[in-house]
């Protein structure tokens, strides 16, 4: 499912203005599974959810959290910062 989060300089801005978290996932995964998987792992409710495929053959989930849940808790959590 979730490989790892992204911790790129990049990613970590994207923590801070947008309230988003960036994720490293299988090809596999859909918006729903990874929505859904970020819900009930961290206890948070997800805004949306934006798949990108990297020329490098990876993919990566951009998952922004809803105002009342803070990305800066989660990454704490995940010992990104």
């Amino acid at each position: 499912m979730m490989i790892y989060p992204v911790a790129t300089e990049k990613a970590i801005n994207q923590i801070t203005k947008s309230n988003t978290i960036v994720f490293e996932v299988a090809k596999a995964e859909t918006r729903k599974t990874v929505k859904d998987y970020v819900e009930k792992e961290f206890s948070v409710k997800v805004d949306a959810v934006r798949i990108m495929n990297t020329f490098a053959g990876k993919k990566r989930a951009f998952v922004k959290l809803k105002k009342e849940f803070p990305a800066m808790d989660v990454a704490s959590k995940l010992k990104i910062l």
